[in-house]
């Protein structure tokens, strides 16, 4: 996702606060630190439909609110803040899953993990979801996660702690090797 995509989103939509309005080089420098990581924490709580969504509706709202976003002492944890709203009423309004390709053996795809992965990991919450992606899936240090969570890192480091505890249960993997 580049400045540009967040631009012609912002075309059709809100409009910067009055003598607001970033400058180019400025807000691409700020996509371009806050983005990838934002896009990743948002993808690994949401999927990557609704995350990627989430994180453009999240720079978005940072054009638009650009005076406000440069006073933020964390905006990529702000901004996942502005992201999870808008995945969750984007979640909200879904009446049910996307079933593109149900059926069509030439559409489906061969899982390379364990196949059981995705149903241990959709019993997670969203925090526990995301800080175990982020730390294990992005190999994000704790602080990263962090930081792309808005949180602490001890914080992450029970998320991720509680999470390995569940899937391991549910895929009936014994924890002591």
């Amino acid at each position: 996702m580049g400045l540009y995509e967040v631009v012609e989103q912002t075309e059709a939509g809100p409009v910067p606060e009055s003598g607001s309005a970033p400058g180019s080089d400025e807000f691409e420098r700020f996509v371009a630190t806050v983005e990838p990581g934002l896009r990743r924490a948002l993808v690994a709580g949401f999927g990557p439909e609704v995350g990627r969504d989430a994180a453009v509706d999240a720079l978005v709202w940072a054009w638009s609110h650009w005076a406000r976003a440069q006073r933020l002492g964390n905006p990529g944890g702000y901004l996942y803040r502005v992201g999870q709203t808008a995945a969750r009423r984007q979640l909200r309004r879904r009446t049910h899953p996307s079933a593109a390709g149900a059926g069509d053996s030439a559409t489906e795809v061969v899982p390379q993990f364990e196949p059981g992965l995705v149903g241990a990991l959709s019993e997670l919450s969203v925090r526990q979801r995301t800080a175990l992606m982020l730390v294990h899936g992005y190999q994000f240090s704790l602080s990263e996660a962090a930081e792309a969570m808005g949180c602490s890192a001890s914080s992450v480091r029970n998320h991720v702690g509680r999470a390995l505890r569940r899937v391991r249960r549910s895929l009936g993997v014994d924890d002591e090797v």
